[in-house]
């Protein structure tokens, strides 16, 4: 029976769980997943890391934030990777939030968090872009793309050219059904997240719709080094697939030595994925010069690692891993559109121009 989460609070450590039985009536019918984000909200996810002024967990220091992010990414994405993506774009709002709300930015946040309200980061879109535009007042005009969550989400955080100056932060409602398009949205996976084309146009922006100045979204570290938040998601995907591929083994499987084999080296990818992301996110919070190149080489390990690990689903499970309402069926075709980011060849590339520049063992004899 397909839990209710508006009928009873949810356990966290069963949040897995109800997030994969809700995730499985979305993909039969794509849809808004108000359930399952009803769900994180009473399972304590949804505040967690809000500013601490508004309500968010205190933290010993950010690598303490970091490790708890990381696992509470890596377990939503377990239970459902569309919901693992809109999870991280909220928790990336919460953190642009937290680096450049102003008081005032703050209070409203607390207030529309204490109703429930959910966030995303919209940074994509198609030619000519998003800009500002205006003098005494100030409006929106283009639209954006692969925005996850359009018409769902109460609010998001778009980016808006600025003449003269860098692009800078809005905040907008993102539930205007008029403004939504979904109709491009048709996808084999994560068919849930909903992310479709948003209209801006004419949207007037206030003052307080101002987050932070030109320039500060694009500035790194933390916008090229904040990938590892997404690579723990989708590391949450593998985990959840290889577990399948274990509990779905038939015997004939198992006393295989060749099938056997093929198990253990997704196990392998797996944790070593999970290395690179616990990694990527500890250079990330301590302000590590080369988190921007860990992260982007971090990409590519836990793409491989997915690609890995559906390998290993195809050749251990045959046909079973294909079928419509299997739960291999549906991770792997969110995993094949999820590990789909921009530019994985000149991140990588990027990478190791960076770290030729300099040796890669440090004072503590560690890699880097």
């Amino acid at each position: 029976m397909i839990p209710d989460p508006q009928d009873q609070a949810i356990d966290p450590t069963n949040i897995v769980d109800c997030l994969a039985t809700l995730g499985a009536r979305y993909d039969a019918a794509p849809h808004f997943p108000s359930d399952s984000l009803t769900a994180l909200i009473q399972s304590g996810h949804h505040r967690r890391f809000a500013p601490q002024l508004c309500g968010g967990d205190i933290f010993e220091n950010e690598a303490a934030r970091a490790r708890a992010m990381a696992k509470a990414l890596r377990q939503v994405g377990r239970g459902d990777l569309s919901i693992g993506r809109l999870y991280e774009g909220h928790v990336n709002a919460m953190s642009l939030f937290d680096w450049y709300g102003s008081p005032d930015q703050l209070e409203w946040l607390t207030q529309v968090l204490d109703r429930g309200a959910w966030f995303g980061v919209w940074a994509t879109e198609p030619a000519p872009g998003v800009r500002l535009a205006g003098e005494a007042t100030l409006s929106l005009i283009g639209e954006k793309m692969f925005a996850s969550g359009a018409g769902g989400l109460d609010y998001t955080l778009v980016t808006a050219a600025c003449e003269d100056t860098a692009r800078r932060l809005v905040i907008v409602p993102a539930n205007e059904k008029a403004r939504t398009n979904l109709s491009g949205w048709r996808v084999r996976g994560m068919r849930a997240s909903v992310s479709g084309r948003y209209l801006l146009d004419d949207m007037v922006v206030e003052p307080l719709m101002l987050l932070g100045k030109p320039g500060d979204y694009d500035r790194d570290p933390r916008f090229t080094a904040g990938a590892w938040r997404f690579c723990a998601s989708q590391l949450g995907g593998i985990e959840a697939l290889v577990s399948e591929i274990r509990t779905a083994m038939r015997n004939s499987a198992r006393e295989d030595p060749l099938q056997r084999a093929r198990f253990a080296d997704a196990v392998v990818a797996m944790r070593t994925a999970g290395f690179w992301v616990e990694e990527a996110a500890q250079r990330f919070a301590s302000g590590d010069a080369d988190a921007v190149a860990v992260a982007r080489l971090t990409r590519g390990v836990v793409e491989n690692a997915g690609f890995i690990a559906m390998e290993a689903a195809a050749r251990i499970l045959g046909t079973r891993s294909a079928f419509d309402g299997e739960p291999a069926d549906k991770i792997i075709r969110d995993l094949s559109l999820y590990l789909r980011q921009a530019g994985p060849d000149h991140a990588r590339d990027e990478a190791a121009k960076t770290l030729l520049d300099h040796d890669i063992w440090d004072e503590s004899d560690r890699l880097w």
